[in-house]
Formats: C-alpha cells, sequence, structure tokens
C-alpha cells in the first residue's frame, strides 16, 4: 500500500513482542521508520544467535523511505542496522551517543562509507518530506534515551521509544513534566496520538532511580570485608557503569572491567561526552596480581551468555580473572525471559566453588528502565493524546496498556499487532488492512527467512537427527555394493551397528522390489524404507537422504 491523504502507522517488530522493534508512518505517499532493532534467538532455532525483522514491505517501497531515526542505543532498537540499513538505502538519523554506536557497527561490517549517518544535537529537530521530527530527551538504562515528537499535517505523534521517569538521574537531562506537558498541548492544538512502550505495565510501583542502585551497591560492596566482588550488568548501562565507577572510588576498591562490549561503551560514551570523572582502571592480567579485597571486576554475561565473561569465569576458563571461596558476584540486572537456564548454567557453576551470588531479589542493585504504572499514568496526565497506541510488549501487555490509557480518559486505544495498518487520521484509529512482516536469521554471514527450507530441515536434523543412504548401482540394474546407511544423532548408542544392518537390508530389498526403471521414485521408496526402521527401533522419523552412485 501507499498512504494517502491520511496518516499510517505499521508496525513490523516489537508490537507483540519485546525486542526487534521496527515501526513505519506513512503519510501523503511517504514513510520514515522509527528503529530497526533486532532480538536473540531461542532454542527454536538452533545454530542461530540473532534474529532480524523481514523488511520486505518496506524494501519494495525504498522509493518512498524518507529514513530511518533512532531513538536509543539499545540492540532491539539499532542492532538490525549493519545487516539490513544498506539494503535500504537511506539516511539514519540518532543523536551522538547512539550515532557513536552505530558507526562502530558499520564499520565493523566494513560499509560505514555506504550509508549516511546523520548526528541530531539533544533535542535538535528536522524535517523529512511532510513529517517534522523533534527528539525529546527521556530517562532510561542507556545515554540519550529519546522520545520522538513527530509533526505531520493531520496531528502531532508522540512516540516513546523505552523510558522512565528518574527524580535524580546520574547521566543525562530528561525533560521536565513542564516539557512534556507544554509538548502535549502542542500550542492549543494537542497530541494526535501516543505510541509508547508497554514493558512494565504490570507493575505497580514506579521503575525507581539510578541514585537509588548507588546506595544499594554501596552498602553491598562496603560490607564486604575481604575477597573479590565481582558486578555483572547490561554493557549498554552507562549509566550503572558509572555507579559502580562512583562506589569503586567511595570504597576504595580499583576497578577492573572485563568485556569487549563493556569496553565498547566505555570507549563511546567518553567520547561523546559521558563518563568524564570515570576511574583510571586495572587492567585484566594485573587483576590476577592483586589482594582481592582490593578489586571491584565489572564483567559481561547477565543473560549467561556462553563466550561472556562471566561464564569463562564460572568455568575458571578466563584467562586472567579467577575467583575463589569468600568472593562475591552481583547480578546488577534483570533476568530476561527465556535465559533462565543460561542464567542458572552459570549461576550454579559459581555456587558450586563457594562464590557468593547476590541479585536484585537480595539487594537493592537494579532498577528497570522502563515506566511501571504510575510513571505511565503520569505521561497520559501530561501529553494527554486522542489516541494510545501501545507497542513494546507482549500482547497481554499491550491489552493492559491500552486499558490503562482508556482508564486514564484517552479517547481510543488501539492494539496493533505487527503487520497491523492502522490509520490514526483523518477520522477514528481503525486497522485497514495487513502486510507482509516476519522474521530473518542471521546465519552465520548468511541472511534466511526464519521459517525457510534450511531452519526447517536444521531444527528436523536437531530433534530426530539425521539418516544418509548410498546405493552403488552397476550396469542397468544390479547392486555393485551392499547399501551403505550412515545414522548421525539418531539414538540408537551400543545397537547401532544391528540397527543399520537393519536399515541397509531394507534399502536393499526395496531396491530389488522398484529396480532403477524409475530413479525418483526408488528415491522416495528407499526413503520411507529406512525411516521405516528407525521408527520402529527408535519412536523418531529422522530426515533421510538417498544418494544413488551408478557404475
Amino acid at each position: 500500500m501507499t498512504p494517502g491523504d491520511e496518516l499510517i502507522f505499521l508496525p513490523l517488530g516489537g508490537s507483540g513482542e519485546i525486542g526487534m522493534n521496527v515501526n513505519l508512518y506513512g503519510c501523503r505517499g511517504k514513510w520514515i521508520m522509527c528503529d530497526l532493532g533486532m532480538t536473540f534467538a531461542d532454542p527454536s532455532l538452533p545454530g542461530v544467535d540473532l534474529v532480524l525483522p523481514d523488511l520486505q514491505f518496506i524494501e519494495e517501497r525504498r522509493d518512498d523511505l524518507l529514513g530511518v531515526i533512532l531513538t536509543h542505543g539499545h540492540e532491539d532498537h539499532i542492532g538490525a542496522i549493519p545487516y539490513l540499513a544498506g539494503e535500504l538505502g537511506v539516511p539514519l538519523y540518532a543523536t551522538p551517543f547512539t550515532a557513536g554506536l552505530i558507526r562502530r557497527k558499520l564499520e565493523e561490517e566494513g560499509i560505514a562509507d555506504d550509508v549516511k549517518l546523520n548526528i541530531i544535537p539533544m533535542g535538535g529537530s528536522f524535517d523529512l518530506g511532510p513529517f517534522r521530527i523533534g527528539y525529546v530527551a527521556l530517562a532510561h538504562s542507556i545515554p540519550e534515551g529519546n522520545a520522538l515528537v513527530i509533526d505531520t499535517p493531520y496531528g502531532r505523534l508522540f512516540h516513546t521509544g523505552d523510558w522512565k521517569l528518574d527524580a535524580k538521574p546520574i547521566l543525562g537531562d530528561p525533560a521536565s513534566a513542564e516539557e512534556l506537558t507544554a509538548i502535549g498541548d502542542n500550542g492549543g492544538k494537542g497530541t494526535l496520538a501516543l505510541v509508547g512502550d508497554s514493558t512494565n505495565v504490570f507493575n505497580a510501583e514506579p521503575s525507581g532511580s539510578e541514585s537509588q542502585v548507588f546506595d544499594g551497591l554501596m552498602q553491598l560492596v562496603k560490607s564486604r570485608k575481604r575477597g573479590r566482588v565481582v558486578v555483572t550488568t547490561f554493557a549498554s548501562n552507562a549509566t550503572r557503569i558509572h555507579t559502580l565507577g562512583e562506589v569503586a572510588k567511595a570504597t576504595g576498591r580499583r576497578l577492573v572491567v572485563a568485556g569487549r562490549s563493556l569496553d565498547r561503551i566505555i570507549a563511546v560514551a567518553r567520547s561523546t561526552g559521558y563518563l568524564r570523572d570515570f576511574p583510571e582502571t586495572l587492567s585484566q592480567d594485573a587483576a590476577g596480581d592483586a589482594a582481592p579485597e582490593s578489586l571491584l571486576i565489572v564483567v559481561t554475561g547477565t543473560q549467561g551468555e556462553p563466550q561472556a565473561a562471566l561464564a569463562k569465569i564460572a568455568d575458571g576458563n578466563h584467562p586472567y580473572i579467577k575467583l575463589q571461596a569468600g568472593d562475591l558476584v552481583v547480578y546488577s540486572s534483570k533476568q530476561i525471559p527465556g535465559n533462565e537456564l543460561a542464567i542458572g548454567k552459570v549461576q550454579n557453576a559459581l555456587a558450586a566453588r563457594g562464590i557468593e551470588i547476590v541479585g536484585d531479589r537480595q539487594a537493592h542493585v537494579h532498577v528497570s528502565g522502563h515506566p511501571g504504572r504510575p510513571e505511565l499514568e503520569a505521561m497520559y496526565s501530561w501529553i494527554k493524546p486522542k489516541i494510545s497506541v501501545p507497542v513494546h510488549g507482549e500482547r497481554r501487555h499491550m491489552e493492559e496498556h491500552a486499558r490503562l490509557a482508556r482508564g486514564w480518559g484517552v479517547p481510543d486505544a488501539i492494539v496493533p499487532m505487527n503487520g497491523s495498518v492502522i490509520r490514526l487520521a483523518p477520522g477514528r484509529p481503525q486497522v485497514i488492512g495487513h502486510e507482509h512482516h516476519g522474521r530473518l536469521v542471521l546465519d552465520g554471514d548468511v541472511i534466511l527467512p526464519a521459517d525457510g527450507a534450511t531452519i526447517a530441515a536444521r531444527r528436523k536434523m536437531a530433534w530426530s537427527g539425521l539418516m544418509l543412504v548410498t546405493l552403488v548401482v552397476a550396469g542397468k540394474g544390479r547392486l555393485a555394493a551392499e547399501p551403505r546407511v550412515i545414522a548421525k544423532g539418531v539414538p540408537v548408542e551400543e545397537d547401532e551397528e544391528a540397527f543399520l544392518a537393519e536399515a541397509a537390508d531394507a534399502a536393499a530389498a526395496t531396491f530389488k522390489k522398484y529396480g532403477m526403471a524409475d530413479r525418483r521414485r526408488l528415491e522416495d521408496e528407499v526413503k520411507i524404507a529406512v525411516r521405516r526402521v528407525a521408527r520402529q527401533w527408535t519412536g523418531k522419523k529422522p530426515p533421510t537422504e538417498v544418494q544413488i552412485i551408478s557404475i
């Protein structure tokens, strides 16, 4: 579709899920995109780490796409840029810190010269066709979290991005209640729609201030008179990194940083004016010779990532940092749903070595970067939109967000799902269609459909194993050797020899019955016969491939 004299909202990611945020706004034949994020794969995608949005809809209309506007630097908002931005061929817009993270991604992929990246100052604005876009600073768990004020011929949109309220922010200067009220009033014209974060809508309490985390971490670290203190946190949370630097200085401990993503965030933060008072760090190799009680070590690996520093430390495989009984590991983070097993594996490895573990349930060592109900209610009281469009959440989050908005007096609330075409104006909001959306996977260096043949075949092999059958045929129809059967991942274990012999006999009998008159049918019948043997032995039907070699 092409938007006419109307204002359209179309999410291609991030609605009905948490992560992979991609939102389109369309007006008078043109589109803008807000964010271009990714998510992480789950066990249903074996061999895959990253999941990307399928942008087929807008790629087919790239001549009408004016640009991609990034709200902030979290992976679920910028992570797909190095893989997909080159195909779109449009400029990117971001504030300085976010632009610094994006620039590094583009350089790593070798496409920095191919993608135009425009740096917009905090609080800056610019025009793209029928849209005027302005950045509004909001607190979040990364520097330069921004909402977008998007003015259109049909009214003002307030796209919140990820946000929270923080009365005592550590980094940055978020907009005040008075400033947000003025934005919502819009010179008496009001705001048409608020498109907003739904992540913590079920939280009855506000998210809390980073300054409270300083107090909790300070108390915890100060109480440790012996042993190392290791803190794991999200690498992107530069505010938390700043807090840990202050805790290190206040407790007289030397700060050690372990993890490439932490190094990257610190470097970008310093280059854009943040972490100016960050203490000098001790190198990882020097930490090995330092007194344990003198160290505060910040590491990656909050979610149990096997290649992160904390997992290597827990397994005793880190080249420099070694822990022992009496040391403390602090999880200054939240557990993301789906990562429970990976996190538990790391924590069990730590516990087995007598290392104490403290998380946000035992001490006040983390606050969320997303708004609880009181914060959502405050935002609606300031912006006063005519329409609420919940995004950034699973369906249950967005439906509850819509109920909250209606209860706060918002006349209309409409819940999108990825692919929903919503006309916001003129008239009352309504879903007017549904467009293609989907998921792509980054499989090694190749981008593939998540529901395509390659991943489907790999999933089948992961669940049931694989059978390979080779028939060597001489002349026009005689087996030159016994059929060869190879089984990989098929649960026969010590019975494998007998199982393979029976499968080979089944292949030979099938060849004798059908011969070479119809090669395609022979392949199919041998496949069926061998799989039948596998099912009788194991209850599984592994994918089976048949190769016929003529000599």
